[in-house]
């Protein structure tokens, strides 16, 4: 009968006459039979499934098995015995160099019929020790899913005791070999089913026997931190079958482990990490979060630092595909929310948000949904934590501008919940790395720990050019050690090789008593202290500042004017006259008072920002002319002019108007008003010219409204009565404030912060308030001095009038992040203003330059933030408040444009600019600076060797950004795996597990 059927299989009949020949022997074969037959027919079914060429061949050996095995049970046990397995299992069958590949399959197909024979045992025996052997010879995927679906199905042939746990280990190595070659879907699909059998098997065994798990983790973690090969994701399958239970022992052993070194752990967390890509894996992000946090709990935050930084934008990129996202979301959010001291993290992200925002909105599922809502939780998290970076942030904020805003309370829960330690000196070693300068050439400041308000000041000071050139020319040992420190640090900033430098000796000799240490402080009450404490310290006989150039042009007495200044009163200093007039008696007191900075209220809400009107009003002007107009400002200097309602025996006078050069964009029609006739139309109406020149919408404030509020008039009534000396009693009173000098810097602070009763706490005003480039400020000058002025043929002031005309150039604008002035952060965009042309005529073959726009626009501005100095724009200054409602100007520094009047200082200036275009520091200084230098380079040198150990160790990951690219560029891709939809082509899902 072997000789019949071997004959029909192997015929050229079609198959459809060979299944009906092949059924009647079958058929046959289910009769009595002798044993010599039914051998016969056992070789002959044995050798059609182990090494039949066709499926079908296989499938009538299959057959014939079975039946036999059913119907001829004592034959089948004879010829299925314990020599010939063991023949199969370690010589296999089949030719030399074609062994079958179905061995283990006809094991398990023939074990279902020795299960209740004597031998069974016997057979069990020598399974649980070949399936070991097999396992420890690292068989392919495939024959690995085989013998799993064998001892699943057969539980008896799972090793025992001490050989179940090496099974079990051996079986974990197997995994971390696993590759899969091809790239098709559905050859990963089967390797995807076939990597979940072998691990399923091993959930089996941890299941009856937990004293297992332990040690098959130990193997697991041995794999994952050798630096020797790179073991396979499909290790992620694993864990997931690990109990949570476990999880925090094994954590905490891992992390206390003193055998495991930094290299081992940051090998195993990173590969981890690599596992977010495995699909379908359940609880692995856990487990990756359950890492991180217990290397956070034991400190080890270098290892947190690179493995972050290295990883990061691949688990971003794996948010594009449903698959994965969940847990790839759940990591990241991890992630980014403590990585808190420090923005690297987050702005290795930047530029990949709005693609990958683009391309969730365009999936339009409940999964991207639900995705871009953290998502944007995510960043607003970090935008608060990491303010200050506008022109960064300014793509992703228009990005996500349509999906929900967490309010404050929120964000301050994830970003304190999350946080790797709440004590912020222990990571005070980790600022941002930074190999080389900024591309700017400058140099940042680092923050040692809420020092930003300090830091942000000093940069504005730093790039006040006339003033740092003045403090770099001090001499050596002028016995002011306050003042000394700043020229070290200034000289630090201009010559230093360091991306950023450490302000911490200027900090504790700057620091204000009554300044909590570590906590947020305002940048204003830090910067009227610093220029108070230098003045004193010059003031009190240490004085620094060199003598002025001699000038002829200018008076003996001017001269010593300007000599008996400090540098502080020379650079910051200006003057105010604050008069009081008794409304009884008309009689008017005046006090004139020196200032450093001007503080500018807010007008209250019931007061239309464009009724204020002072003695000296604020005009608006376009950016086209560089010279004040002739014949401007030939107003009346009267310094009592009618502001709202007329008051008794007044009479109204028109105003003085101080203007404001604005910013206007690129092919905005100018306004009439910033003709060449700007002022003779302010004579004839100044206050009508002024109304006409604010465009800004209605409601809305700019700096020149807060000038002109703070210079109008205050009537002093009710509980606030002026006593009136000549009329000896209380009396109704007016009070005025008028500048009589203009300093060389002027400080504008913008007063944001009142208290509020109901909350006890400072809030904030959040109101924007645009900044004009250029301000035009008139000064109230005697008489005499005005005459003075023009008999000598300078502009500025004109007879009979009782102002004369300062220019200012904006050059640093301090912004503060936040809602209260005790917390939030502050940076500060800064550009240098220097002189287009000296003071006096034009020098030969020296072109005035044509345009403001030239003057103003074509300076680079810098935004400085701690450590990071990047390029910036004026635009980028306007706007800041308006993408960031919080981000809000609150300090300003104008530089006065040379005029005629003021040629003494300003000769003095440029002749020191020109003279010491860097100035020569003096020797103590400049080694302290070489020093430093050879230093940082030894650093360098040392930390990139180690940073080279450390990334050496790193598992090499594949490109992360090509699923961004492959995203942008394949619009088309459409199915189950693909990013928009979940599936499509082979190659994006072979990215995605592999």
């Amino acid at each position: 009968m072997d000789k019949i059927l071997e004959a029909v299989v192997m015929s050229s009949y079609p198959n459809n006459v060979k299944q009906g020949l092949v059924r009647r022997v079958i058929e046959a074969a289910k009769q009595p039979m002798d044993s010599e037959q039914c051998w016969s027919m056992l070789e002959l079914s044995t050798k059609l499934y182990l090494t039949g060429d066709t499926k079908y061949k296989r499938e009538i050996g299959k057959e014939v098995l079975e039946v036999y095995g059913h119907y001829h049970p004592e034959e089948f046990e004879e010829f299925f015995n314990v020599r010939f397995l063991l023949s199969l299992l370690q010589e296999g069958y089949g030719p030399l160099g074609k062994r079958s590949h179905y061995v283990l399959d006809y094991i398990q197909l023939g074990l279902q019929f020795v299960l209740e024979s004597p031998s069974a045992n016997s057979i069990f025996s020598l399974l649980r020790i070949e399936v070991l052997r097999k396992v420890c010879e690292r068989p392919s995927p495939k024959q690995c899913a085989k013998i799993s679906k064998l001892l699943m199905q057969h539980p008896q042939c799972i090793p025992t005791g001490k050989h179940q746990l090496l099974f079990c280990q051996q079986l974990i190595r197997c995994i971390g070999q696993f590759q899969c070659i091809s790239e098709g879907e559905e050859e990963i699909m089967e390797f995807l089913e076939q990597v979940n059998k072998v691990s399923g098997l091993l959930q089996r065994i941890w299941r009856t026997q937990t004293s297992a798990i332990l040690p098959s983790l130990k193997e697991l973690f041995t794999i994952i931190s050798s630096t020797e090969e790179v073991p396979s994701n499909a290790l992620a399958s694993v864990v997931q079958f690990v109990p949570l239970e476990l999880m925090d022992g094994v954590i905490r052993n891992l992390t206390n482990d003193d055998s495991i070194t930094d290299v081992q752990m940051m090998m195993a967390i990173g590969r981890m990490i690599d596992w977010v890509s495995w699909p379908l894996g359940k609880n692995i992000d856990k487990w990756i979060i359950a890492l991180l946090k217990g290397l956070a709990a034991v400190k080890k935050f270098s290892i947190l630092i690179e493995v972050t930084l290295s990883k990061i934008e691949k688990v971003f990129s794996k948010l594009l595909y449903p698959i994965v996202r969940e847990g790839a979301l759940s990591v990241l959010q991890y992630m980014l929310l403590s990585f808190q001291h420090s923005h690297e993290a987050f702005h290795l992200l930047l530029p990949h948000i709005p693609r990958l925002v683009a391309s969730l909105k365009k999936e339009d599922s409940n999964s991207a949904t639900s995705s871009l809502e953290q998502l944007a939780e995510l960043i607003h998290c970090m935008f608060f934590r990491f303010s200050g970076f506008p022109d960064l942030y300014e793509p992703v904020l228009e990005a996500v501008k349509a999906l929900p805003i967490p309010n404050e309370d929120r964000i301050k829960h994830l970003l304190g919940q999350n946080a790797w330690t709440s004590q912020k000196n222990e990571l005070a070693c980790f600022y941002p790395r930074l190999a080389s300068k900024s591309e700017t050439g400058k140099i940042g400041l680092i923050n040692l720990g809420n020092t930003c308000y300090m830091n942000s000041i000093i940069q504005s000071l730093f790039m006040a050019s006339d003033f740092r050139h003045s403090v770099l020319n001090l001499t050596e040992g002028n016995s002011q050690p306050l003042m000394t420190k700043l020229q070290w640090l200034f000289a630090f900033l201009e010559h230093s090789q360091r991306p950023a430098i450490s302000p911490e000796s200027f900090l504790s000799a700057s620091w204000p008593p009554w300044f909590t240490p570590g906590a947020q402080q305002d940048c204003s009450e830090y910067l009227k202290y610093l220029l108070d404490r230098l003045h004193e310290e010059e003031k009190t006989g240490k004085r620094i500042y060199q003598k002025l150039k001699e000038s002829s042009l200018t008076s003996q007495a001017v001269e010593h004017h300007y000599l008996n200044k400090t540098l502080i009163e020379k650079m910051f200093g200006g003057k105010m006259m604050t008069k009081i007039r008794c409304l009884k008696c008309l009689n008017v007191s005046s006090r004139e008072e020196a200032f450093t900075d001007l503080s500018l209220a807010f007008p209250p809400l019931d007061r239309n920002v464009h009724e204020s009107t002072s003695v000296q009003s604020v005009e608006e002007i376009g950016p086209q002319f560089i010279e004040p107009p002739e014949n401007a400002d030939q107003l009346t200097g009267s310094p009592w002019i009618q502001r709202k309602a007329p008051m008794a025996s007044d009479h109204a006078a028109p105003s003085v108007l101080v203007e404001t050069l604005g910013f206007q964009e690129p092919g905005e029609a100018a306004n009439p008003i910033y003709g060449s006739d700007v002022g003779v139309d302010a004579a004839k109406d100044p206050l009508s010219t002024f109304e006409e020149q604010e465009c800004a919408p209605k409601d809305s404030r700019s700096v020149p409204d807060l000038i002109n509020y703070f210079l109008s008039p205050e009537r002093l009534t009710a509980e606030n009565k002026y006593h009136c000396e000549k009329c000896a009693s209380l009396q109704d009173a007016e009070k005025v404030a008028e500048l009589t000098e203009g300093p060389h810097y002027l400080i504008l602070t913008l007063l944001r912060f009142s208290f509020d009763p109901r909350t006890m706490k400072r809030k904030k005003i959040l109101d924007n308030v645009s900044i004009p480039v250029v301000l035009k400020l008139p000064i109230l000058v005697a008489p005499e001095e005005t005459e003075e002025v023009c008999r000598r043929g300078k502009d500025g002031a004109v007879p009979g009038s009782g102002f004369m005309t300062l220019v200012y150039d904006l050059c640093s604008v301090v912004v503060h992040s936040g809602i209260s002035s005790e917390s939030g952060h502050y940076y500060c965009y800064s550009r240098e203003c220097t002189d287009t042309l000296p003071c006096g005529q034009p020098q030969a073959g020296v072109p005035k330059p044509a345009s403001d726009k030239q003057l103003d626009f074509e300076i680079q501005w810098y935004l400085f933030n701690d450590t990071r100095v990047s390029f910036s724009s004026f635009e980028s200054v306007s706007n800041v408040t308006s993408f960031f409602p919080k981000d809000t100007a609150y300090v300003l520094f104008y530089r006065q444009r040379p005029a005629r009047q003021s040629c003494l200082l300003h000769e003095a200036l440029a002749e020191a600019s020109r003279l010491h275009a860097e100035p020569s520091l003096h020797k103590d200084l400049m080694e302290a600076i070489s020093k430093d230098n050879i230093l940082f380079l030894q650093e360098q040198e040392k930390e990139a060797r180690n940073r080279a150990a450390y990334i050496s160790a790193l598992p090499k990951s594949p490109l992360w950004w090509r699923d961004l690219d492959r995203d942008k560029d394949d619009d088309s891709s459409s199915g189950g795996c693909s990013p928009a939809a979940g599936g499509g082509g082979s190659g994006s899902f072979h990215g995605l597990v592999f």
